[in-house]
């Protein structure tokens, strides 16, 4: 962060600490620094999809749609595996102003190949893919309205929407054994006005010092982090407080992933 935009954050902060009376938070939001957004999953959402949820991280929206294919891709034909994958897009105005539609460009932007593929590759690791069968499950994960996390909403909305997808295969009978063995989900959590903070909206995300993505299982697994210094560093300490933070977070997502598949 560098010049105007550099300032615009300094001066941010410290109206933040001037104003803030003691005891106060200092989350725009008024949450406490372990504390997640309020959170909605409203399962079977559409009609069509095997498995679907309409994922709310806060004013983050998500609706995950899980689908189901026979066969699977030509690298894993005859191998008695089946294979899961994910694609990510955000609606034109799922943001403040519209953004262009990535099909009218002809291609994806970096981001959404980043993402996609991380949601991808996070599913995966919570799923027995011999169980599975030579069967293939897209999930697909479609931003309606973007505050922040949009990326954890998705995996933690995917999880919920291959978990439903599941239980109708095995319910019909063309899966024996449950593919599921843990919960997938992932939360964000960032150092904030100086302090570490619990699932970052939008006007936290866009001045924290530091911001990381954590995903994890529902046993306490870590899948993948992503965590980058913004402007600032970062201590040891600081990295394990966001991880104490990732860990109550995901605990909290897995159970409620678990009471709404139930």
């Amino acid at each position: 962060v560098k010049g105007p935009a550099l300032v615009r954050v300094l001066v941010n902060r410290v109206a933040l600490w001037i104003t803030r009376l003691p005891g106060e938070s200092m989350r725009p939001s008024g949450r406490a620094p372990d504390q997640l957004r309020e959170l909605s999953f409203t399962r079977n959402y559409t009609v069509h999809a095997e498995g679907s949820v309409l994922v709310a991280f806060g004013n983050t929206k998500v609706l995950c749609t899980a689908s189901v294919e026979e066969g699977v891709p030509r690298f894993l034909k005859g191998k008695g595996q089946g294979w899961l994958t994910a694609e990510y897009g955000m609606l034109p105005r799922a943001t403040n102003t519209r953004m262009r539609r990535e099909a009218a460009s002809g291609k994806q932007g970096g981001r959404t190949v980043e993402i996609q593929r991380l949601i991808g590759r996070a599913l995966r690791a919570g799923v027995d893919r011999s169980a599975l069968g030579e069967r293939q499950i897209t999930v697909d994960c479609d931003v309606l309205q973007a505050d922040g996390g949009t990326r954890c909403a998705s995996i933690t909305g995917g999880w919920i929407a291959l978990r439903l997808a599941v239980n109708k295969l095995m319910k019909a009978g063309d899966v024996i054994s449950d593919p599921l063995v843990d919960p997938v989900a992932a939360i964000s959590c960032g150092i904030y006005a100086g302090q570490p903070v619990l699932d970052l909206d939008y006007p936290e995300d866009s001045e924290a010092g530091v911001d990381g993505n954590f995903i994890m299982t529902g046993s306490g697994k870590l899948i993948e982090v992503q965590m980058s210094a913004e402007g600032s560093t970062y201590t040891r300490d600081q990295m394990n407080q966001l991880m104490d933070l990732a860990e109550k977070g995901v605990g909290e997502l897995a159970a409620i992933q678990k009471s709404v598949t139930a």
